[in-house]
């Protein structure tokens, strides 16, 4: 079963009570994982900075 992170409730949800597209990030694997799915994406989102910086840099 998939998992969701509803930003606009704050809520995890699952396939059945799953909201919109829009406003839904995931899937995840499990509740657990979706409901740190802001945190996740923050992490993310810095490691991708840093590659980015690094290639600009031409460190890759």
């Amino acid at each position: 079963m998939a998992y969701w992170y509803n930003v606009a409730t704050g809520a995890v949800e699952d396939d059945a009570t799953r909201g919109q597209d829009s406003d839904v990030m995931g899937p995840y694997d499990s509740a657990e994982e979706a409901s740190r799915a802001l945190e996740i994406a923050a992490e993310k989102t810095k490691a991708w900075d840093e590659a980015d910086r690094r290639w600009d840099d031409g460190e890759d």
